[in-house]
């Protein structure tokens, strides 16, 4: 039997293992990305390295999520990244030049490449024929030091796509789709790869909405085929030359298929609070809306945008609705004012907000109490727009343009007018004066350091024993915007003491204390989940904050992958039940011993847990590989040699 292009793809990067579905492979990296979120922490374990340079074809910095200067720190961040990139041969995208999502796709993405990001949604990239990974920022940093990638060997699910799109429904009503079927769990170490006829009508944009959204489902990436809708997008970018065919055999062999017939769909929305909360737009037609935010890195393309543009073309939004559009990139912004859309925007009463993450990540734009808004960015969890009783569904640009007129939840089918059909254009206007290439000569180039940015903290070996108590017991599809905030918060992204404090914050807001106190007391921390715990971002610090106060073990229903990963990589040990009733039985506070933890780890056995406070033991499984066991007992990656 043939192969898919996902396995085409990672085969021909190799460095150890095959390609045997579940096992662990190790793949060599040309590319890679950090978003100032996550980029400061991942430099800063870069340079605990002490090496020259970065060792990749392309490594790129971009500042997108933090824009907003409120306080010293973002600014005095920002000056970090720019003389790390400068230091260590980085391209470093400044603020207002765009997402990282969209600018990579436009300006360094090359069909056949593979691209790990320090982002869940850097498989937006997956749209030009890319093996294009999410990851946490230590795997970035190690990747930028040359070593190889390790990642479960995934199953290949192929989704076909067939017809066409019919008017008034998009790229997001399609991935809504996708998400409607396979839910945000249990699709852990898989890929989906897009195939059949209906390939040949969407362009690279809409493929790009696809592939970033398949972050949500918890897949390792998603990929579309690099066929003439790449080549005629790379040649719009000036790029043509990195354009080649990737392409699976004609009789690949997959792990699964699932099929969707474009014509047959109907405009979608994810009602609160889950991307997969699926229902059809006329079903909760009628909803009054306070809020339309159309941009993020899910849908912020000049198609996007000139769509929305020419639906409210001569209309006001409703004087119930604030409407907000932020641009994905200044290309697309600039390319947008030339041709007319940006002024059709305004005067239709939008708000235009920087080419940047903004409220996506909710650190601005927070929607009023219980307000509803519409967005088409990709994650409605609770609290997370930055207002937390606020319900957030989750649409494509028709929807939100729609709701915009009529100040309700409205099918965009039934505004009565016809579907603006817009072009691409055949050549963008091109202006890299925001990316600054790394410089010839760095061995001068001083690294600065404001004073909220701290050293990567240290985690000490694995101990023999878990002698612990359970800080604090959650339940399923617990985020890492749970565990540690997004929004406001993450201005101390780059200090871990201070960043700690705000640890499980929308949760239980004692968690800190307690845990400091367990760790004061000579305990060990332990966290107690349900299923498909980390949900959601790369962002590390959902590790590395537990870490610092303690943590040693997290027992789950189930994990999901880039967390878990990360749990590994700051020496956490990921746990899952043997019997999953067992969940139940645990409760904090309650003191559980793990005996000979260490030694189980590194020669076998069943490991047993015994809870002296409920006077009973149960048993739990880990799933790692090796290496990861010896990174684990080494108390993290940074530990092991």
């Amino acid at each position: 039997m043939g192969k898919s292009l996902a396995r085409k793809i990672m085969e021909a990067h190799l460095a150890e293992g095959s390609w045997n579905p579940g096992s662990e492979i190790g793949i060599r990296v040309d590319q890679t990305l950090t978003q100032d979120a996550t980029g400061t922490m991942t430099y800063l374990q870069f340079e605990s390295m002490k090496l020259p340079g970065v060792k990749t074809e392309l490594s790129v910095s971009y500042v997108d999520h933090n824009t907003i200067q409120i306080g010293f720190e973002n600014s005095d961040d920002h000056a970090y990244l720019r003389s790390v990139a400068r230091k260590y041969g980085i391209h470093f995208s400044r603020a207002g030049n765009g997402i990282c999502h969209q600018v990579h796709l436009e300006r360094f993405g090359k069909p056949g490449k593979v691209l790990l990001g320090s982002d869940s949604h850097t498989a937006t990239c997956g749209a030009l024929g890319m093996a294009a990974i999410g990851a946490g920022g230590l795997d970035i940093a190690l990747a930028m030091a040359g070593r190889p990638f390790y990642l479960v060997c995934p199953r290949v699910v192929r989704i076909d796509l067939e017809g066409e799109l019919p008017p008034w429904v998009s790229a997001k009503d399609v991935i809504l789709k996708v998400l409607e079927r396979f839910k945000t769990q249990g699709n852990v170490n898989c890929v989906f790869e897009y195939g059949g006829p209906g390939l040949k009508s969407l362009s690279v944009p809409e493929r790009a909405t696809i592939t970033n959204m398949g972050a949500e489902c918890g897949v390792t990436t998603s990929i579309f085929p690099s066929d003439e809708a790449a080549r005629d997008f790379l040649r719009a970018q000036g790029r043509e030359a990195d354009w080649t065919e990737q392409k699976p055999d004609a009789d690949a062999e997959y792990d699964d298929s699932f099929s969707i017939r474009l014509n047959d769909l109907a405009p979608l929305a994810a009602k609160p609070h889950s991307p997969d909360n699926v229902a059809e737009v006329r079903e909760i037609s009628g909803i009054r809306v306070s809020q339309v935010c159309i941009g993020s890195c899910t849908n912020s393309s000049y198609k996007d945008l000139a769509t929305v543009a020419e639906i409210l073309r001569g209309k006001v939004a409703h004087p119930g609705v604030s409407l907000v559009v932020a641009p994905g990139s200044k290309q697309v912004l600039e390319n947008l004012a030339r041709d007319g859309y940006l002024a059709v925007l305004l005067s239709s009463g939008a708000r235009l907000m920087e080419s940047a993450c903004g409220f996506c990540i909710g650190n601005s734009q927070s929607p009023g109490t219980g307000a509803v808004s519409l967005r088409t960015s990709n994650r409605n969890f609770a609290g997370r727009s930055g207002t937390r009783d606020a319900q957030v569904y989750l649409v494509s640009p028709e929807t939100a343009a729609a709701a915009a007129i009529t100040g309700i939840i409205t099918d965009p089918r039934d505004l009565g007018t016809d579907y603006p059909a817009v072009r691409m254009p055949e050549k963008f206007h091109i202006d890299d004066g925001m990316i600054i290439p790394p410089e010839a000569q760095r061995t001068e180039v001083e690294v600065e350091r404001g004073p909220n940015i701290a050293p990567a903290p240290a985690n000490t070996a694995f101990p023999a024993d878990i002698r612990g108590e359970v800080a604090i017991k959650v339940g399923d599809k617990i985020t890492t915007d749970h565990i540690i905030p997004a929004g406001a918060r993450m201005k101390y992204r780059s200090n871990i003491p201070k960043y700690c404090e705000f640890t499980f914050e929308t949760v239980d807001g004692e968690f800190c204390a307690r845990a400091s106190r367990i760790r004061a007391e000579g305990r060990h921390g332990l966290i107690i989940a349900g299923l498909s715990y980390g949900q959601g971002s790369s962002r590390e610090h959902a590790a590395i904050c537990p870490m610092y106060l303690g943590i040693k073990a997290v027992l789950a229903r189930s994990f999901e992958r880039i967390h878990a990963g990360n749990l590994v990589n700051f020496g956490i040990l990921p746990l899952v039940f043997s019997n999953p009733g067992d969940y139940d039985r645990i409760r904090q506070g309650d003191i559980i011993e793990i005996p000979e933890i260490r030694k189980k780890l590194e020669v076998g056995g069943a490991i047993t847990a015994r809870n002296l406070t409920g006077g009973n033991s149960f048993e739990a499984v880990h799933f790692l590989t090796d290496r990861q066991k010896k990174i684990v007992l080494a108390g993290g990656a940074l530990n092991f040699k």
